[in-house]
């Protein structure tokens, strides 16, 4: 793979959870495949404390960069707006993202996550 990033979407009563990769087209089942394997592993296993706190500092830190231009901001209240969420919702998600332990994110991904129902969309020549 040359890339791979996820994004967690959620709303008042739903949410989105994507996975994006890129890779040439021949090995498009292979990327998707690691993939399902990486996140059926976060169901069955805690995450390490390595990991947890890595991913607490990534999503702590894109706080203050969402904020970092006045279309940031705006963009913000308007989603959370939208939302009907409350306007501190970042100041709340980072105190629930401090406490998350590596338990609640395998018990979320087992709950939450079911890989094998994805909805694949490629772009590009077709994948093998």
């Amino acid at each position: 793979m040359y890339t791979v990033e996820s994004v967690l979407d959620v709303g008042k009563t739903r949410g989105i959870f994507e996975v994006v990769f890129a890779c040439d087209p021949p090995n498009v089942s292979k990327a998707r495949g690691m993939v399902e394997k990486n996140l059926r592993k976060m169901q069955a296993t805690p995450v390490t404390a390595y990991e947890l706190r890595q991913a607490k500092t990534l999503l702590l830190q894109s706080i203050p960069l969402s904020q970092s231009s006045t279309e940031g901001i705006a963009q913000m209240f308007l989603d959370l707006s939208m939302k009907r969420l409350p306007l501190d919702e970042q100041v709340r998600a980072a105190t629930r993202y401090l406490e998350s332990t590596a338990e609640e994110v395998q018990a979320a991904f087992s709950k939450w996550i079911r890989p094998r129902e994805f909805v694949q969309v490629s772009l590009g020549p077709k994948p093998n």
